[in-house]
């Protein structure tokens, strides 16, 4: 029974983990009007018929707080990176000079600010109901357990393991979300 109950933990564990990693990729994506390489994650280029991140094709870089620069490994990319950027809808306005393209990412006005604070919070709030929907199911598994010849006080102590962990992934979250907010709000 104790392997059992660890397993169900382990679980649990994991899908909180994956909770917190999925909504640092969301955050990654909300422009906070600082230039970060992370925002062109997303991005895939046609490099000779395979799509394949931008990353693989190029070099970037951010040479100052408002500038993404693009530096392809072959000069023939540039065309089909620019295309990728443009196409990707992330609402950036690429400048090619033939060599290198850059990205001037523009401070987002008072109102996107706030637009982009409540959807920061609108992902934390995801977030936390996967953690949530975890501790149901694990302690649904519990209960089950229970049913089978679990002692109760093993069944409590699970119990009690799964809501500290609940407890310091959502001070892991609200963390994130204030970095992201304060990071929104400062700019």
């Amino acid at each position: 029974m104790q392997e059992e109950v660890q397993m169900i933990l382990d679980i649990c564990r994991e899908r909180m983990e994956h909770a917190i990693s999925h909504l640092d990729k969301e955050l990654v994506h909300i422009r906070a009007g600082k230039a970060s390489p992370r925002m062109l994650d997303s991005v895939m280029v046609d490099y000779y018929g395979s799509m394949v991140p931008i990353v693989q094709v190029s070099n970037i870089n951010t040479p100052d707080a408002r500038t993404i620069a693009i530096q392809p490994w072959e000069k023939t990319m540039i065309r089909p990176i620019e295309k990728a950027i443009i196409n990707s809808n992330l609402g950036f306005n690429p400048d090619n000079n033939g060599e290198i393209i850059r990205i001037n990412v523009p401070a987002p006005t008072e109102q996107r600010r706030k637009d982009m604070v409540k959807t920061v919070n609108k992902e934390g709030e995801i977030a936390k109901v996967s953690l949530r929907s975890a501790r149901k199911e694990t302690n649904d598994n519990l209960k089950k357990l229970l049913k089978e010849g679990l002692s109760e006080d093993m069944e409590k102590d699970a119990e009690e393991v799964v809501q500290e962990m609940i407890t310091d992934f959502s001070k892991r979250i609200d963390k994130m979300l204030e970095d992201k907010n304060h990071e929104i709000l400062t700019i």
